[in-house]
């Protein structure tokens, strides 16, 4: 064909292409490390500050959060580490398989507090004697005392006033309400004693002889014993509750001074009405 037919046209020649070079690109291009691309907002970034606002990441650990995280969105391994350590030390703040705290234990009230003789170990009772009673009627402490052995036996055998009268006085006559030992007897200083007389074998607040039947030396010596022979020796007087002191006291005893234990009558009723 010629060559200026149409369909033998010469495609034209290419011409290089120039294109306009940005400085910031060229300056991306220098050297052997790219500069990094500028931070673009990704899902990352906006996703995370989400996450740590729904649930509830503390202030001081949202910003060290925000601060690992580099450039490219991804937190640094140093600071993945080091949140990974943080997190563990207060998982019991975030967990929700956190054990329940212990239940405080209400405040006892007034009345369910202990008394402080309670809260102390009880310490061994001692053994509380009773009181012994005041001397009456001119008498001193030893003679109260033996008085008043005299009237307790006589309420034990719940026996009336009237007896306990007539015996007081029977042992204001033969004794003194002391108990007294015998000088013919010398067994009865084996035993306590408040004196002596000498009496034949009569020893005691009555002056009763073991001899006679009244009981051995050891029994007429202790007070309560005699007191309760004199007082079963009463008992079997008929009509002694209507005789006078001194009729009640002789037949009883069979002195020889029958009419001796009269005097002692009103003192002994005031000793009586004292100790009862």
């Amino acid at each position: 064909m010629h060559p200026d037919h149409p369909g033998h046209e010469q495609p034209p020649a290419k011409r290089p292409v120039r294109r306009t070079i940005d400085p910031a690109s060229a300056e991306r291009r220098v050297g052997r490390h790219r500069a990094p691309a500028p931070p673009r907002p990704g899902p990352a970034r906006s996703v995370s500050g989400r996450i740590a606002v729904a649930t509830g990441v503390t202030c001081c650990l949202g910003l060290v959060g925000v601060a690992g995280v580099g450039e490219a969105g991804r937190p640094r391994p140093q600071m993945r580490e080091a949140l990974a350590d943080r997190a563990a030390e207060q998982r019991a703040s975030r967990d929700f398989t956190r054990a329940a705290p212990p239940v405080a234990a209400p405040p006892r009230t007034p009345d369910a507090a202990p008394s402080p003789a309670a809260a102390r170990p009880s310490a061994p009772r001692k053994v509380v004697r009773p009181a012994r009673p005041r001397p009456v009627a001119g008498l001193d402490q030893r003679q109260t005392d033996n008085a008043k052995v005299i009237v307790d036996v006589g309420r034990e055998m719940e026996l009336p006033r009237r007896a306990m009268v007539v015996a007081v006085a029977t042992a204001m006559q033969e004794s003194d309400l002391h108990n007294l030992a015998s000088d013919v007897l010398p067994a009865s200083f084996d035993h306590p004693h408040q004196g002596s007389g000498s009496d034949h074998d009569s020893i005691g607040l009555f002056q009763q002889r073991p001899s006679s039947g009244w009981g051995t030396v050891a029994e007429i010596m202790r007070p309560a014993y005699a007191a309760r022979a004199f007082y079963t020796a009463l008992c079997d007087v008929p009509g002694w509750a209507t005789m006078s002191v001194t009729a009640a006291a002789q037949a009883v005893q069979v002195s020889a001074f029958p009419d001796a234990y009269a005097k002692h009558e009103k003192r002994a009723a005031t000793v009586v009405a004292a100790l009862l």
